[in-house]
């Protein structure tokens, strides 16, 4: 079967999934942070 080229596939989602999971924590703190320093 291709359980390794799913496997893979698999792999590469995840990675995606990772990387964008970091990016979006990055630019969510940078809006945050951006906002309280119009409100204070």
């Amino acid at each position: 079967m291709d359980s390794g080229k799913q496997m893979g596939k698999a792999q590469e989602t995840y990675g995606g999934f990772i990387t964008m999971l970091k990016w979006g924590s990055i630019v969510v703190a940078l809006v945050t942070a951006f906002v309280v320093f119009l409100i204070a």
